[in-house]
């Protein structure tokens, strides 16, 4: 009897693959020359998907993949484990915020093309809402030569203009980003180790306009922090003023920056004219004239939720001042001005405020000099307050009968709220 012999003595026809999968496996490795997706039945798109490389060109996938699948084997293969949470859940979003991020963060001007970056912005624009930016590269300074012989004296007289911008430039950007509502920034450099100079630690005047001026131009956003960037009062009075009319902001992050009074005069201003709902300048220079700037425009203000303003020198002078505007605000609910060198008198003018304010739930008085006759005035103040739930006065120097008797009456006030 004849039979055939294969040259392949392990081949069998059980292992003959179908005509499907070697169909889809085609589709696979010649997806960036032919991507085909859309067209295929859910079950085989998914095996598509399954194995289709994470190298693809984004000119490819962004716009015609949106399977969170293939997103999340983007994320982890390129930063490990990741959170998601963060980003709405959405690994797509996680992944365009995170690589647009890593590009700006990795500008250097007048050295990369700005088109790098605007050539992400049809790929990513419907994908980012948040954009975290912790560090800004400056351009590279070459050390000026000066020929002997001609008689120049200075880099002026060499034609010598320097960068064309200190940082990267967000005008060129952020008003391209329309579902972009959260926006941090450091004008600063990550891991600069023995390279240290202070000039990877300025941000300029000439910054300041540029972003001044892309924020205005970002109508949809509605978070914004500007951390650990020397933001002092010049540059802070440049910022208020672009930000007067600005549509949609709620949220202003101030922190960590060399603020003094003519900069809280300005961002008492814009209290005045805006609709911000959480203002936070903790970690400035505001002393008690700028506070009370502050404090007068919350008299008059109706949207401001929560204030933080602990770690400023604002002393007695402007912590009355703030809690005289207590008597009249009727909307802030969170309150935080601990180390900020009160004593006694503004523990008495905060426990008058706290008889007639019944908005206000929480207030931070922490790391400051009360002292005992001023931790039995907030007690009093205290006994006929309803509404409060949170009283920080630890590191105040009251006493313990005093903190104890608040504690009870703040328990009071959890209890009654619950009920309601």
């Amino acid at each position: 009897m004849r039979r055939i012999i294969a040259e392949d003595p392990e081949w069998s026809l059980a292992v003959v693959p179908q005509l499907t999968n070697l169909c889809l496996q085609h589709i696979v490795k010649n997806f960036e020359e032919k991507p085909i997706l859309d067209e295929l039945l859910p079950s085989h798109k998914a095996q598509v998907l399954e194995k289709l490389s994470t190298s693809l060109p984004l000119s490819i996938t962004a716009n015609l993949v949106s399977q969170e699948s293939y997103w999340k084997r983007c994320c982890e293969e390129r930063w490990g484990l990741c959170d998601v949470l963060p980003y709405g859940d959405s690994w797509k979003r996680m992944f365009f915020e995170r690589h647009l991020e890593n590009i700006i963060e990795l500008f250097i001007p007048d050295l990369i093309d700005p088109k790098t970056v605007l050539d992400m912005v049809p790929l990513c624009k419907n994908y980012v809402k948040r954009l975290i930016i912790s560090q800004l590269l400056p351009p590279i300074r070459e050390p000026q030569k000066l020929e002997e012989d001609d008689g120049s004296d200075t880099a002026s007289d060499m034609g010598y203009n320097g960068p064309s911008m200190d940082h990267f430039d967000f005008r060129i950007l952020l008003d391209k980003l329309t579902n972009l509502e959260e926006f941090h920034v450091m004008y600063r450099v990550k891991g600069c180790g023995m390279n240290f100079e202070w000039n990877l630690f300025e941000f300029t005047l000439r910054d300041c306009e540029s972003l001044a001026k892309a924020l205005q131009s970002c109508k949809t956003l509605k978070v914004l922090k500007i951390q650990q960037s020397k933001v002092d009062d010049a540059k802070c009075r440049v910022l208020v003023n672009y930000l007067l009319e600005h549509p949609s902001l709620q949220e202003l992050d101030l922190s960590h920056n060399i603020i003094g009074d003519r900069g809280a005069r300005a961002i008492g201003k814009l209290l005045n004219k805006s609709a911000l709902k959480t203002l936070s300048v903790y970690d400035n220079q505001i002393q008690g004239p700028g506070a009370q700037a502050i404090a007068h425009a919350l008299t008059k203000n109706t949207t401001l939720l929560s204030l933080n303003l602990r770690l400023n020198r604002i002393g007695d002078e402007g912590g009355q001042a703030l809690a005289q505007a207590l008597l009249k605000n009727e909307t802030l609910v969170y309150l935080h001005v601990g180390a900020n060198e009160m004593t006694e008198p503004t523990a008495t003018a905060v426990s008058q405020a706290l008889v007639m304010n019944t908005r206000l739930k929480s207030i931070n008085l922490s790391c400051n000099k009360l002292g005992v006759d001023g931790g039995k005035v907030l007690e009093e103040g205290m006994s006929h307050n309803t509404t409060l739930v949170e009283c920080d006065i630890r590191l105040t120097d009251t006493n313990q009968v005093s903190e104890f008797c608040i504690a009870q009456f703040l328990l009071n006030n959890k209890s009654k709220a619950h009920l309601k």
